[in-house]
């Protein structure tokens, strides 16, 4: 995950990886919706996404982004669609470790 911050913002971001399609989708659709985001606003979209995939509610506007939320009635492909969001958090904290969605 490859993001540029400028003035406090989120200015792009592109990512390498293969994967199944939701886990492509899902990355793309995030890269969009991140640009122009502060910190917060990030942070803010990652919570509300990761629980709508999960199936713990739906928040008031994810944009297109409320396409991912049928993924909840499938759980063996929330892992899918979640994959490269916390990627996205730890480049923006500067983490340069191995990520993992295991808990």
């Amino acid at each position: 995950m490859f993001p540029t911050v400028k003035n406090g913002a989120v200015g792009a971001v592109k990512f390498e990886g293969s994967g199944c399609a939701i886990f492509t989708a899902s990355a793309s659709m995030m890269t969009d919706a991140v640009k122009g985001k502060s910190d917060a606003e990030v942070r803010h979209l990652f919570d509300d996404f990761v629980r709508m995939v999960k199936g713990e509610g739906k928040p008031a506007d994810l944009g297109k982004l409320e396409a991912f939320a049928g993924v909840s009635e499938f759980p063996v492909r929330v892992k899918c669609a979640t994959l490269a969001w916390p990627t996205l958090k730890a480049a923006l904290e500067g983490v340069e470790t191995t990520i993992s969605t295991e808990e």
